[in-house]
């Protein structure tokens, strides 16, 4: 549309305004010649006297439209109206004018002529309306009509390109090597494993291999009859363990007959890089499957067996492609269910039935084809080595592009570190357009070799970091201690302000009893408990205006003891108002005290186990542990019954909050459970201990039981 020569036209003009005061809005039509062209011009006055320019200037011609406002001299491509059903607004309608109903918009958007509809009709050709008395109807309709072809021209110019660039990337990408695969898949992953199926009848067993699919009778038992000599004997099959066929001679896993549903297999998922046009990658992701199926026929002695047999077979499920400058394009391998025809497609599927990469072990084959393409130095093997475990190489590639430093991360042995980066966790990073890792990672350069001898342990880096914020210079032991009490930065400026670094850390390894540096989970986690305790303490004591310099404040004898008694004092009205209120709220809590530990209470040698006592007791362990245990919602499903709170303590001291554990009250599965500040102390082996109290619920068994604790 020449915008310019049709700017140049006069504007047609309202030669009269109409006296009804209900009309807001009179529109004007033209047929014009613009460029060799018929254009319909239509444009909009309001209803006053001297209008010399209309509110907007519609133009339209077979091809195209657009509506010039006059006020700010621009042009736009909106429809005269958002939507004829749902949105009946025009486009020169002021917000106060919205909401109008269809009737209204009649009265107060009228045409100046008859020859203005018959003008409009005439040029909106093949534009059906019923009423038309609605003439704006036309124009929105053929606005709309010429919008959704433009639309479908352009959906379909990019969906020949995405086909054109999909067909290319098929065309450029190597054959799949399928025999070399699945050989690869049956000797390091399944390692040709092969089944012996059996039944047993009597001294006999029939056996079927799924490897030559033979099946065949042997004697298992000894027998003292001459002919049983000269018989094909076999070691007792038994489930699980491996025999040997008696016909080919390979080795497999008995299987019992009447185990078996006749099908059942195991799949892997493995990863292949090829080199791509020049310098590209691809990444291709396939499942490799292998089955074992055992032929059931019905024979004189009931179900026997006829055969077995077992089969290797692979399907590659997505592509990831990677090439210089450009972003990465994952097509994935579909299926049409209408004509039964495979296909690769450059989207995934959606919901549920979504396409995911996940982490899968590597072929060899990709560290040579490596070699020459953008990430011939990326370090993916040596990273591979490292963490020894499955990776997804797509993440890593993607990283790597948006990140080079990870080769030099790797490289140096922060494994640690470069786990997080391939996770898109780049909080750890300070700087990322640094090279050297120090800068990069926001630390002092003499930590940097420390760090590698940790393989990049982010609790240590987390440590570093802080020295550097906080113009610090620790030692190494320092350092090292820090890290294990996991105390965060603003804790050790306010504890810092009244002692050195170094008898921070003495006081907390006096408090719990437990040396540092002893790689022993437990002690690990008692420290860190600890120190939480020890700096939430004296953050208590600050806010009440106690004198921290006061030696005897820094020293409490009993370090739980007193951090209790400061939470009693720091909220002490507020607490003794919540306690008189849940007592009465939930008196039944109280009342059903006995009757739950007859079914809860557990101990052993070191923990014991036990329901809460009082709706005070649940509200006293959410305050001391700084978690929101003693809130309404846990204590009504307490008191419906719906879930109950059970206090898990140390048997040398049983009346000191450690966890606190809900457990569902009509199943024995534990909803969740933490320690203080919503932290999980000596997780594993927590978790291992509540999952052999689950168990002692779960036998209905009676518990252990001593005194009421």
């Amino acid at each position: 549309m020449k915008k310019k020569a049709i700017e140049r036209i006069p504007y047609i003009g309202l030669k009269k305004n109409i006296r009804s005061k209900t009309v807001k809005y009179i529109g004007i039509t033209a047929i014009r010649i613009v460029g060799h062209e018929k254009h319909l011009f239509l444009e909009v006055y309001r209803n006053a006297k001297k209008q010399s320019e209309p509110v907007v200037r519609v133009v339209l011609n077979k091809k195209e439209f657009g509506t010039y406002i006059t006020e700010t001299g621009e042009w736009n491509r909106r429809q005269i109206m958002p939507d004829e059903y749902y949105d009946p607004r025009f486009i020169w309608n002021t917000p106060d004018e919205y909401g109008c109903t269809q009737k209204e918009l009649e009265k107060q958007n009228i045409l100046q002529s008859p020859e203005d509809l018959d003008r409009i009709k005439k040029f909106c050709k093949g534009v059906e309306v019923w009423d038309s008395s609605k003439w704006w109807k036309y124009i929105y309709r053929y606005e709309q009509n010429m919008s959704i072809t433009a639309r479908r021209k352009a959906e379909d110019r990019r969906y020949e390109r995405r086909q054109n660039a999909l067909n290319d990337r098929i065309s450029h990408t190597k054959e799949l090597p399928e025999k070399e695969i699945l050989e690869t898949a049956d000797c390091l992953y399944f390692h040709h494993a092969h089944y012996l199926y059996y039944k047993k009848r009597g001294c006999f067993a029939q056996i079927a291999c799924s490897k030559c699919g033979g099946v065949t009778t042997a004697r298992w038992k000894a027998g003292i009859s001459f002919e049983s000599q000269f018989q094909c004997s076999i070691e007792e099959p038994r489930e699980g363990q491996t025999g040997t066929c008696p016909l080919c001679g390979a080795h497999g896993e008995y299987k019992c007959q009447g185990k078996v549903k006749g099908y059942h297999s195991k799949s892997i998922h493995l990863f292949l890089g090829q080199k791509y046009k020049e310098r590209g990658m691809v990444l291709r992701y396939v499942e490799v499957t292998k089955a074992w199926r055992l032929g059931l026929i019905e024979g004189k002695n009931g179900t026997e067996m006829f055969n077995s047999s077992e089969e290797l077979s692979g399907v590659e499920i997505a592509r990831a492609y990677f090439e210089p400058g450009k972003k990465l394009q994952i097509d994935y391998h579909k299926h049409d269910c209408y004509d039964g025809k495979d296909f690769w497609d450059d989207c995934n599927l959606y919901g549920n039935a979504n396409i995911t990469i996940r982490e899968a072990p590597i072929l060899e084959e990709t560290y040579q084809e490596m070699e020459g393409t953008i990430f011939q130095y990326s370090a993916l093997k040596k990273y591979v080595a490292a963490v020894r475990e499955n990776i997804n190489p797509v993440d890593y590639f993607e990283r790597y592009q948006q990140t080079p430093q990870i080769e030099v991360l790797t490289k140096l042995g922060l494994i640690g570190v470069v786990k997080e980066l391939v996770r898109y966790r780049y909080g750890i990073a300070v700087d990322q357009n640094a090279q050297r890792p120090d800068e990069f990672l926001g630390i002092r350069k003499e930590r940097v070799k420390q760090l590698i001898a940790a393989k990049g342990d982010l609790g240590l880096l987390k440590t570093m970091q802080m020295e550097k914020w906080m113009q610090q210079v620790w030692t190494k032991e320092q350092i090292e201690h820090l890290t294990e009490t996991g105390l965060g930065r603003e804790q050790i400026e306010t504890v810092t302000r009244y002692m050195s670094l170094q008898k921070l850390l003495n006081r907390i390894e006096k408090y719990s009893g437990c040396e540092y540096g002893t790689k022993c989970s437990s002690a690990e986690q008692k420290i860190r408990s600890t120190a939480i305790t020890y700096t939430d303490y004296l953050s208590m004591r600050q806010s009440l205006g106690y004198d921290l310099s006061n030696t005897v404040y820094q020293n409490p004898r009993d370090l739980q003891a007193a951090h209790d008694e400061m939470v009693l004092e720091s909220h002490k009205e507020e607490i003794d108002k919540r306690l008189k209120e849940v007592a009465m709220r939930f008196p039944g809590i109280q009342a059903r005290y006995r009757e739950l530990r007859k079914k809860y209470f557990y101990e052993d040698e070191e923990y014991l186990i036990r329901p809460a006592r009082s709706a005070e007791e649940i509200t006293m362990e959410g305050r001391i542990l700084h978690h929101c245990v003693g809130r309404d919602t846990y204590l009504e499903r307490y008191d419906r019954g719906e879930s109950y709170i059970l206090m898990l303590r140390d048997k040398k001291q049983p009346e000191r909050p450690y966890i606190t554990v809900e457990i569902d009250g009509q199943k024995p599965h534990i909803r969740q459970w933490y320690g203080a500040h919503d932290r999980k102390p000596d997780e594993r082996n927590m978790q291992r201990w509540l999952n052999q109290y689950l168990l002692q619920l779960e036998k209905a068994t009676p518990l252990i039981r001593t005194r009421t604790a």
